[in-house]
């Protein structure tokens, strides 16, 4: 890609992550692209449809959850690094009406342009959760499936109306059954 290519098109990326991630997961490609300072015929060929925009979003941040999980990883404190990562994932989650549905779908999915980053951050995961069950930090009944479908839970409550304003009580209820000592869900977030 040209180096004026490639930065439309991270700069699309970053205006389009802003606007949906603010509320406005309804923001028209048309309102991307003003935003952005292009013209929509520029937004269209780097994303032909919606989809293929969410899924660039998506995958970018599927990656950067990988990568932190990476990162993670190194911490001395193994079932803090596990509840920041979750933290984080649900976050990234819950910024995008559907992520859930499409993250799910693409793991099951090898035809998916999603598939290969939903694999990756499942499996980052999966480490981070298997360092805490060896630090004895976090329960040994459960498993990489077990996390993902906490994240899909956590999410999908921060995305109702009626129950967003419960969604840290209920991240801690959460956390506090996946870590095995008390009041796990009040570990200081890492880095």
């Amino acid at each position: 890609m040209r180096a004026d290519a490639k930065k439309n098109h991270d700069h699309l990326l970053a205006v389009a992550r802003d606007l949906l991630s603010a509320g406005g997961a309804d923001a028209s490609l048309r309102d991307i692209a003003r935003t952005a300072g292009v013209g929509l015929g520029t937004l269209y060929r780097h994303f032909p449809t919606r989809e293929a925009l969410l899924e660039a979003l998506l995958r970018s941040s599927f990656d950067a959850l990988t990568v932190r999980a990476g990162d993670l990883e190194a911490s001395d404190t193994p079932g803090a690094a596990l509840v920041t990562w979750l933290r984080e994932t649900v976050a990234v989650a819950s910024n995008y009406s559907g992520a859930i549905k499409s993250m799910v779908a693409a793991i099951e999915d090898e035809t998916s342009a999603l598939h290969a980053s939903c694999v990756a951050m499942k499996a980052a995961g999966t480490r981070l959760l298997g360092r805490a069950q060896a630090a004895k930090e976090a329960r040994a009944d459960m498993d990489g499936a077990d996390l993902f479908a906490f994240v899909g839970a956590l999410s999908w409550v921060a995305d109702q109306p009626a129950l967003a304003s419960r969604s840290d009580h209920i991240f801690g209820i959460i956390v506090d059954a996946i870590l095995i000592s008390p009041g796990a869900s009040k570990l200081p977030k890492l880095g």
